[in-house]
């Protein structure tokens, strides 16, 4: 059998780049697990502190994360006692309930005008998200607003948000707990809004905010009623444009979707 050729720079590039590596620590990898275990240094030699890179895990693990269900209520009285995007902003800012927090770059909050009468809700940011601190940046965000566009709306005319609004390492899938802890936040955001319509793009965002365990294929191009608590607010499922730029068959579904909201959106204004 004769042996695969060694991967060349480009390709070992290309692979850490898809597996969601996006940043270097050391030139040798570090055993972290080695570290916690490794035995206290004697008394009577001072411990010398080792520099540490600016991202290195041990400052997430230096915070004790809150119990689930502690930094569930936590987030819960916070988001309710939130009177305005700009206060919810802040708390979330300081809030230390979701460990996303501490691997993410920034909060990514939101994006377009909160005046809208449309609001579009992700699951989570990517990369290019936590660059550059707003949701919906990156090719997916550009096939948005050509979505978007195709009905006469942009963001200066739409609002756009995600349901966590920290980026999980490597683009990874939002874990149960993850997703419940920064639930009530996107609530309130979406409360605060208040808009006429609300978008739900792609299956996590659709099935945590409307409450259903049915897929996309299922709920996409159907109404939902989504309760605020003092306002009854139509929602629509749709595709994620991600899953669009890997499944570009569905754009046509997609683009039934959009006039559907189009037309809801007509007819409120009458």
């Amino acid at each position: 059998m004769i042996p695969e050729p060694a991967p060349t720079v480009r390709e070992l590039l290309a692979f850490y780049l898809e597996a969601g590596v996006d940043c270097a620590l050391a030139e040798e990898p570090i055993d972290r697990l080695a570290e916690i275990d490794a035995p206290p240094p004697s008394p009577r030699t001072p411990p010398v502190e080792a520099p540490r890179p600016v991202a290195a895990p041990a400052v997430m693990r230096g915070e004790a994360a809150p119990a689930p269900d502690v930094a569930i209520a936590s987030a819960r009285e916070a988001a309710r006692t939130a009177p305005t995007l700009e206060a919810l902003r802040e708390l979330m800012q300081g809030f230390e309930g979701c460990a996303l927090k501490h691997t993410a770059t920034r909060l990514v909050f939101a994006d377009g005008n909160p005046q809208a009468r449309i609001m579009f809700v992700g699951e989570a940011p990517g990369r290019d998200e936590d660059i550059e601190g707003l949701p919906f940046v990156g090719r997916s965000g550009k096939l948005l607003d050509l979505m978007i566009g195709a009905i006469g709306l942009n963001r200066t005319t739409a609002y756009i948000a995600n349901v966590i609004p920290w980026r999980p390492p490597g683009n990874r899938t939002p874990t149960p707990q993850e997703t419940q802890i920064c639930l009530p936040f996107i609530q309130r955001h979406i409360e605060l809004v208040n808009p006429d319509v609300l978008v739900t793009l792609g299956n996590p965002s659709t099935q945590t905010l409307l409450g259903t365990r049915e897929g996309i294929m299922r709920t996409r191009g159907r109404w939902f009623d989504y309760d605020t608590g003092g306002r009854t607010i139509r929602a629509l499922p749709t595709f994620h444009p991600a899953y669009l730029l890997r499944s570009p068959s569905y754009k046509r579904l997609a683009w039934q979707d959009l006039r559907s909201i189009a037309k809801a959106l007509a007819e409120r204004a009458v």
